[in-house]
């Protein structure tokens, strides 16, 4: 089992998911414009409370770990968030950076940053599913060097890296 430790780049600091992040979180992530690709609208603070408080507790299956961070941006505050889920040797990742953020190199940093952790980890494949029309998220895939693939799930690219890709 793995499990999310603190992660430091050279202007973030992943810091392991806490119920305490939903608060601020609530704002980061409250742009309706956050869900274009992924579908659904932004958490109310007591519904952010509530996926946080499952998400902590873990997955129920002792063969799973989810692990999420959030990110924080140095001398200020949070202003998105990675995660992993680590199924047997193969984590799924994801991403996403509050509006105000973006464009600034955060969400590349993070993923570079939880990637690299990752290679360091019981991991032997690296996966990421992003919608074709989400050339920011490719951009930031490509950057932690992941590779689209041929293959697509919920109408999604495969995205790949594997220790040997280094």
């Amino acid at each position: 089992m793995v499990t999310a430790q603190l992660i430091e780049t050279a202007r973030l600091d992943l810091l392991p998911l806490s119920v305490s992040h939903a608060e601020e979180m609530a704002s980061v992530l409250s742009d309706p414009a956050l869900h274009t690709y992924i579908g659904g609208a932004p958490d109310s603070l007591a519904a952010l409370r509530s996926r946080y408080r499952r998400m902590t507790a873990g997955s129920p299956d002792p063969a799973v770990s989810w692990l999420n961070w959030v990110i924080q941006v140095r001398d200020s505050g949070l202003a998105g968030t990675v995660q992993a889920t680590v199924d047997g040797s193969v984590a799924e990742i994801a991403w996403v950076v509050g509006t105000p953020w973006q464009g600034r190199g955060i969400a590349t940093e993070a993923a570079r940053g939880l990637v690299g952790w990752l290679l360091s980890q019981p991991v032997d494949a690296i996966i990421a599913h992003i919608h074709p029309e989400n050339r920011a998220s490719a951009a930031v895939a490509a950057a932690a060097g992941l590779t689209a693939t041929d293959e697509w799930q919920d109408g999604e690219i495969r995205w790949r890296r594997t220790p040997q890709t280094r």
